[in-house]
């Protein structure tokens, strides 16, 4: 998806008439069926009067244009793409970031900044970082950039035109060196640096012809994408397959390899407890389905968890790791293999409290998962509903396998990993909670297993701290009973949790900015060693595995002993939902 498409000459004429804002306005509303934000016209209206001005003074008159430029799979739109050739006469396309920004803050990260967006402080990318990503992805994913014998050459850069540089400016930090090397970085007072890097590229025009390649590519990772991702993954040896495990993951190959010319999509749903390895298939397939040319993609529900895969592969595989509700825009048939993981977490609708009107659809979730791919994986554990807006069970997708008409295989997982392999800890676990009846009545603690019940928080978190001393892997978590307050920037986190003299902080906002040194944010807490010194939730437990787990029950949930049961509170609950 595009709002504009064209020459420049006809850019440059449509922006001296001032009509641009307007005709966007319109395929805004075409393809949205909603009227773009007052502050999004205006924003278009000052930037594009902008670069139209570049493109004029430099006569870059006979060269293509698109202005915002949906990637596929992703809802980021690129400001500006032109294209023509170079004094060689090869093709080239060049990204411009355009931003309106007047000052900026350090941020902690290594790729970010804080700057006034969107009506507040936001911490956000550094241009030349986003820029970067922007590029990185379509010569990755966009066979009109890296197909033989002679691909497109991109390049990006960013164009802040209300911006002047000052003194020891934040944009220009040591820390942004290299990137602004490879994403040049201009302010409104580099007019003409901006403009070399364009001539550099585009000098000989012909760009309506180099645009043509753009619009007739396809979207389908590279093989050096692919095998980037592969390798990453195949150097963690801990992704071993037993028995069942292999059983399902062999289906999920021989699927793929028969699925892609079958008239009937597939559909594979593999079941399995908390530890029985759904992950470790699930891992193992995206590197072995990549490292074999399949365009496989891994999504999720997590917040926690996707963002973690996606810190562990490295911001160039992240294309490939998505989220459920990231698909609503997609092809069909896009991807030829999608795994989901957690799939326990689908919801109805992609859409939530923060979807802009414009994003939301009518079409069921799963629905739009089916619709992507080719063969759809599904990793799922009922008893692991987190939320009420979580519906994702066995009936439900094969529901919409069988509206498809889609080729279904089951798969059930048995083998326990998690607790050090003891069946008998699971099974009375899930017999003292009243979740499942088993014969694991009493825990006798005889089996290689510690699980000890402590008399106080403080004795439970002297415990963990001690473990994780050692070297082993150990967090704290407890119910979500405690309020989870926001962070106000470079102050420290409040302690939340209150249990007496007992006073830990929960684990960072996802959205929080200006951390203090050393505090992960939520999706990372997981990951970061430092996750140790704050308290996590489901929300940044689940999918993760620990040596140790020191767990705090609040009294949203407690046992009733006259009725002899366990009765819900969902009053005494801190979760909003």
């Amino acid at each position: 998806m595009r709002l504009y498409i064209g020459s420049t000459r006809q850019f440059i004429s449509d922006t001296v008439h001032n009509q641009i804002a307007d005709k966007l306005k319109t395929a805004f509303f075409n393809y949205y069926r909603q009227t773009p934000s007052t502050y999004e016209i205006r924003s278009w209206r000052q930037s594009l009067a902008s670069i139209y001005q570049v493109f004029q003074s430099n006569h870059l008159l006979d060269h293509g244009i698109i202005l915002e430029y949906q990637i596929p799979l992703t809802s980021k739109r690129l400001d500006c793409l032109i294209t023509g050739r170079d004094g060689h006469h090869h093709d080239n396309a060049v990204i411009i970031e355009l931003k309106q920004w007047e000052e900026c803050e350090q941020a902690d990260g290594i790729n970010e900044v804080i700057t006034y967006t969107g009506g507040a402080q936001r911490e956000v990318l550094h241009p030349s970082a986003q820029v970067g990503q922007y590029e990185t992805y379509l010569k990755d994913v966009h066979t009109a950039f890296y197909e033989p014998p002679l691909p497109v050459c991109l390049s990006a850069c960013a164009y802040l035109h209300n911006y002047r540089f000052v003194s020891d400016d934040v944009l220009l930090a040591d820390k942004f060196k290299a990137l602004i090397e490879n994403y040049p970085l201009f302010s409104m007072d580099d007019v003409d640096p901006l403009s070399e890097f364009l001539r550099t590229r585009l000098l000989s025009g012909e760009g309506m012809e180099v645009l043509a390649r753009i619009e007739d590519g396809k979207y389908r990772p590279s093989k050096k994408l692919m095998e980037h991702v592969a390798n990453v993954i195949n150097r963690r040896p801990e992704y071993i397959l037993l028995d069942e495990q292999l059983v399902a993951y062999d289906r999920v190959m021989a699927s793929a390899r028969k699925g892609l010319g079958d008239r009937r999509k597939t559909v594979i749903i593999i079941k399995g407890g908390p530890g029985t390895g759904k992950s470790v298939i699930a891992i193992n397939l995206m590197a072995d389905l990549l490292r074999d040319d399949f365009n496989a993609h891994y999504a999720t529900g997590s917040k926690a968890f996707t963002e973690t895969l996606r810190k562990i592969i490295g911001n160039r595989g992240s294309v490939q790791f998505k989220y459920f509700n990231g698909y609503q825009d997609a092809n069909p048939d896009a991807v030829d293999v999608l795994i989901c993981d957690e799939a326990h977490r689908i919801r109805e609708f992609s859409a939530d409290r923060f979807t802009p009107k414009t994003e939301r659809s009518d079409i069921p979730q799963i629905q739009e998962l089916i619709n992507a791919s080719r063969v759809s994986v599904f990793f799922i554990d009922q008893d692991q509903v987190v939320r009420p807006a979580e519906i994702g069970s066995v009936e439900h997708i094969k529901e919409f396998a069988q509206k498809n008409d889609c080729l279904i295989f089951e798969h059930e997982l048995e083998i326990q990993f998690r607790c050090s392999g003891s069946e008998a800890f699971v099974n009375w676990i899930n017999n003292t909670l009243g979740i499942t009846r088993t014969a694991n009545v009493l825990w006798t603690g005889q089996e290689n297993f510690e699980f000890e019940i402590f008399d106080s928080p403080k004795s439970l978190e002297e415990a963990i701290r001690n473990k994780a001393a050692q070297g082993f892997s150990a967090r704290l978590i407890a119910g979500f009973c405690w309020d989870w307050s926001k962070h106000k920037p470079g102050s420290a986190l409040k302690n939340d949790v209150v249990i007496g003299d007992f006073r830990r902080p929960w684990n960072a906002r996802h959205e929080a900015v200006k951390l203090p040194g050393g505090v992960p944010k939520a999706q990372f807490w997981a990951y970061d060693k430092n996750g140790i010194n704050q308290i996590g939730c489901v929300y940044t437990a689940q999918g993760f595995e620990f040596d140790y787990v020191g767990v705090i029950f609040g009294n949203d949930i407690v046992y009733d002993f006259e009725e002899g049961k366990w009765a819900g509170h969902p009053e005494n609950s801190g979760d909003p939902s």
